[in-house]
């Protein structure tokens, strides 16, 4: 009884963790041969850093993170819109952690090998194929050493927004969509602002920048390195790739976008300024569809569920997968039965999450409805979007993700031991 996985990132690597957890064998196939801390930043709400700490990965997150104390919606001249608390201090019994991508992989892939041995995942190795049934599945996955098959009684894919598992799924989807947004991403070490553990989003719909800090102030220096986002839509036919992943760029290319955005509490320009290295990504996600299964093979994760970078639901929905569609195989074993169990219980909440961040159902909406009542004029913003409507969007999207304190709290443990 044995489950394949492909993919070891942060979808991959709990869904080992969780089986190792359940005492269900599992092996998994990385395409990247020599893992490295790369990426930047992202958020783990309450809902995902509770598994993690089910998991006994307290410790860890607060060596690769800090504790997200409240989220901002701000102009862009800098006046808020709203801001409430996070984690902890919003009722919470989990914290909100910002983390550094790269560290957290690295935390999560260090625990696999700890507790489960070398021997459970096979780097420089991608699945490219596989023939499933509802009894078991063969993969055939692509190494050094040349092709190798490979049988096991599930498979599940956590291969990402490019997933091999999914194109056989469906060979004629295409790429990912791009909506013409890109972003420009990078960290500098300044001075924290606001509370320390802010995470703040300034703009509109498509000219905004996001900043939050992913480490603790230096004690001496006083300074945290803060991950930040400049975003901007351009015209598709401007030549803009939208595959050419980690692209290094110099910020002359868009800094002017941003060179007036000095708020008395944040000078964007000197945090642009002030990073070694910049990348570009495009924004993109997957059309959502209606079944993520081919009989014992299941999609988790970006694979299954790509969508924007918006409400911190990304990396902390595929961490909830891996654990729901543990809970599943505890429950019904490897196979068809647990794959569909998983489907039944994620498949429609996490589609429409796809498309309210695309329009204006996500949270950050709230920037573009205060850019179009003010007409420029953020004097207007109490009487042109009263509080109360603020506060029933922000209420809205806790709701659609699943992510009220109440709800959260007020749940039995996923993986019931």
């Amino acid at each position: 009884m044995t489950v394949l996985i492909s993919g070891g990132g942060i979808a991959g690597l709990t869904m080992g963790l969780t089986l190792h957890q359940i005492g269900v064998p599992f092996h998994i196939f990385e395409s990247v041969k020599s893992p490295k801390p790369l990426g930047v930043g992202i958020n783990l709400q309450p809902t995902a850093v509770r598994e993690l700490m089910e998991l006994d990965l307290g410790s860890m997150l607060n060596q690769v993170g800090i504790r997200t104390r409240d989220y901002g919606f701000y102009t862009k001249t800098g006046v808020e819109i709203w801001t409430e608390p996070r984690g902890i201090d919003a009722g919470y019994n989990w914290p909100q952690y910002s983390v550094h991508r790269g560290q957290l992989y690295m935390a999560l892939l260090d625990t696999v090998r700890q507790r489960c041995g070398d021997a459970c995942i096979t780097t420089g190795a991608r699945v490219v194929g596989f023939e499933a049934d509802n009894d078991g599945v063969k993969v055939t996955a692509e190494t050094n050493d040349g092709l190798q098959s490979v049988a096991g009684d599930m498979l599940i894919g956590a291969d990402g927004i490019h997933s091999a598992i999914r194109s056989q799924m469906y060979p004629s989807e295409g790429a990912p969509v791009w909506g013409g947004a890109v972003m420009w991403r990078g960290t500098t070490l300044a001075k924290p602002f606001l509370s320390a553990g802010s995470m703040i989003l300034a703009g509109h719909d498509t000219h905004r920048f996001v900043a939050y800090p992913i480490t603790e102030p230096d004690r001496e220096s006083g300074m945290s390195k803060i991950n930040w986002i400049a975003e901007k839509t351009v015209d598709p036919s401007t030549g803009h790739s939208k595959e050419d992943w980690n692209r290094k760029v110099d910020i002359e290319l868009f800094k002017y976008d941003f060179a007036d955005w000095k708020f008395d509490w944040l000078d964007v320009p000197s945090i642009i300024s002030g990073a070694d290295t910049v990348y570009e990504y495009p924004m993109i996600d997957r059309e959502p569809v209606d079944c993520w299964r081919d009989g014992s093979t299941i999609l988790i994760g970006d694979a299954a569920h790509a969508t924007y970078p918006v409400g911190s639901s990304g990396a902390s929905q595929a961490i909830l997968d891996a654990r729901i569609l543990g809970a599943a195989i505890m429950e019904h074993g490897p196979g068809a039965t647990a794959a569909q169990m998983f489907e039944d219980q994620v498949l429609q909440m996490a589609n429409r999450v796809t498309l309210a961040n695309r329009g204006n159902g996500g949270p950050d909406a709230v920037m573009q409805m205060a850019e179009d009542r003010c007409e420029g004029d953020f004097s207007k913003l109490d009487s042109v979007l009263p509080y109360a409507e603020r506060e029933a969007h922000a209420a809205a999207f806790k709701v659609l993700a699943g992510l009220t304190a109440e709800g959260i709290n007020g749940r039995p443990s996923i993986v019931q031991l």
